[in-house]
């Protein structure tokens, strides 16, 4: 049985912006549980070995799903670059969890691009990296449509994926930050309107409250040499977790052994044992 993908436009509630996302399953008649996976600050849904990881679970019978959120800077034009920047500085935590919440109203709808016979829409599990993992936790403790959550290097709060506090004034008076992408050798904006969304949602956008008040299972896996979030975050997110479960990988970096863009035909080492976690946790092989 060959994976079947299928690509797909949703539009955003927020600005009219339009954004791809894709799902990969296996078609043999059986109902299959939902993954959908969120990707991080400055990431999209193709990036490094993400495609890889995909053909992993739909191999293992699940439904994957990955989405680009609206506002990440890419096109469904251009999906592998930031080719609107003002996108992205008009970001914020409101406009992602809606544009989580959208996709998952696709999902139970009929207009899913899987037939109802491939998959089982009370069964939707929720994936994310980095800031990712931080915006899925919220999103998981507010829908009672998320049954079990994986995140992957997740920060613990989402100050941490904002201007430091001594340029917030500075940042208010202008208007904007500008991040530079070494990658990419790109300065992105950030407008302030992000630090307005943050602070007038404190108690909704605290990830720890939020992780305390999960009911349900979460594996929490994270690298004990993640150069951008560190290992504490993954520690306080165990900490608060009533059905957690942390998975530390020896020697496991921000991105897990990734790159962008990724060459390799297998998934790196440390990629493929969360992988291998990841499926075994949600118990569908």
């Amino acid at each position: 049985m060959v994976n079947q993908k299928k690509s797909f436009i949703l539009s955003s509630k927020h600005g009219k912006k339009s954004f791809l996302s894709d799902v990969r399953f296996r078609a043999n008649e059986k109902r299959k549980p939902v993954v959908l996976f969120i990707h991080g600050f400055k990431g999209f849904k193709d990036w490094g070995y993400f495609d890889l990881m995909a053909n992993h679970f739909s191999q293992a019978n699940f439904v994957f799903v990955k989405m680009n959120l609206s506002h990440n800077g890419t096109t469904p034009e251009s999906p592998l670059d930031f080719a609107d920047l003002e996108a992205f500085g008009n970001n914020n935590y409101t406009i992602e969890l809606d544009d989580i919440g959208l996709m998952l109203d696709h999902i139970v709808s009929d207009s899913f691009p899987v037939p109802k016979v491939e998959l089982d829409a009370n069964q939707i599990f929720l994936m994310g990296h980095s800031r990712g993992g931080g915006i899925s936790i919220i999103k998981a403790a507010e829908d009672s449509r998320v049954k079990k959550l994986i995140t992957l290097a997740s920060v613990s709060t989402l100050t941490s994926v904002m201007p430091n506090s001594g340029i917030i004034d500075k940042w208010k008076q202008e208007g904007v930050h500008y991040i530079f992408n070494t990658r990419t050798k790109q300065n992105m904006p950030l407008y302030y309107q992000l630090a307005e969304d943050y602070l007038a949602n404190k108690q909704r956008f605290n990830v720890l409250v939020c992780e305390s008040q999960l009911n349900i299972p979460h594996l929490i896996i994270h690298g004990d040499q993640d150069e951008t979030v560190p290992l504490d975050s993954a520690n306080e997110l165990a900490e608060r977790s009533s059905r957690g479960e942390l998975y530390v990988i020896k020697g496991g970096n921000h991105v897990l052994g990734g790159s962008h863009p990724y060459r390799g035909s297998q998934l790196p080492e440390h990629a493929k044992l969360a992988t291998e976690k990841a499926i075994k946790f949600l118990g569908n092989t």
